[in-house]
């Protein structure tokens, strides 16, 4: 029997989906220490300021947010220090080409717990102008009114 996996949402990072067209995107785990796992399973995590590097064939997420564990007193890391993200060999290549050769980016999307693992997911981005944000804003604002005037059509 196949158990079912819960998903709990701890970070969402809003504004790259406002900033970025998401190509593609990508489950990976990250190397965490002891009380940086206490601290995400209470929802202490930001990734708003948030990028992903690759160095030496590797992915590293720097400037990820996790608050000290309060009881974590002397194993606790620093806040912001670089952590290392894991993914499989031909993952890494595929984004390492395409950055080089597309001219893409790598930003990270959202942190959840998948069981009892902490995944991060990643989008490999291309960037808006600044009339492709106009575009999608009147779109949402269109949507919101037909839904608004369609919900006053169905209670008359």
């Amino acid at each position: 029997m196949a158990k079912s996996e819960s998903i709990k949402l701890i970070a969402n990072n809003k504004k790259a989906r406002h900033d970025y067209f998401i190509d593609e995107v990508f489950e990976a785990g990250i190397a965490l220490h002891g009380t940086e796992v206490k601290s995400l399973r209470m929802g202490q995590c930001s990734i708003k300021e948030a990028f992903i590097g690759i160095q030496n064939g590797e992915v590293f997420i720097h400037q990820m947010h996790i608050n000290p564990y309060e009881k974590g007193n002397i194993f606790n890391k620093d806040p912001l220090r670089v952590r290392k993200l894991l993914l499989h060999k031909s993952e890494i290549h595929k984004l390492m080409g395409q950055i080089k050769i597309k001219g893409y980016t790598i930003v990270p999307l959202r942190v959840y717990l998948k069981g009892s693992l902490v995944k991060i997911e990643i989008g490999l981005a291309r960037g808006k102008k600044l009339y492709d944000k106009r575009q999608d804003i009147a779109k949402k604002d269109q949507e919101r009114e037909a839904r608004r005037d369609f919900k006053v059509c169905n209670l008359v």
